[in-house]
């Protein structure tokens, strides 16, 4: 069974709405919030594929399945796989993958996707062309 984690922090200086709507540019699931050292952590859990069917539709719209592919491999631990995005490129609706935290000054939007045939979740994210 699926499962999918999404978070990203949410600093004094950040409009929440805002930080939400830019989550919601790739997951349409339940977002919920919880504390974090000086700050909050906005996140969503599910074990529907489709509530990351956004996500799925803008690495289609950006024309970037193969680069997405790859780094999808390259993060792959196992049974799952991460994925970090900057949070104020995904806030212009962009996909930018990065491999660290620090290459998004106000945090990234983290992405877990665990699942026993992980492999399966890659190629329907991006399938090899």
């Amino acid at each position: 069974m699926v499962r999918i984690y999404i978070e990203a922090p949410l600093y004094p200086t950040e409009e929440p709405e805002k930080v939400r709507k830019t989550i919601r540019t790739f997951y349409n699931g339940k977002i919920a919030e919880r504390e974090g050292p000086g700050y909050i952590v906005l996140y969503g859990e599910s074990t529907d594929l489709s509530s990351i069917k956004p996500l799925y539709e803008a690495i289609r719209a950006s024309q970037i399945i193969a680069a997405v592919r790859s780094y999808l491999y390259r993060r792959k631990r196992g049974n799952r796989v991460e994925i970090l995005l900057h949070k104020q490129a995904a806030f212009m609706g962009k996909i930018s993958l990065i491999d660290n935290e620090r290459e998004s000054p106000l945090g990234a939007i983290r992405i877990v996707i665990e699942d026993d045939d992980i492999r399966n979740i890659i190629d329907w994210l991006a399938p090899n062309l």
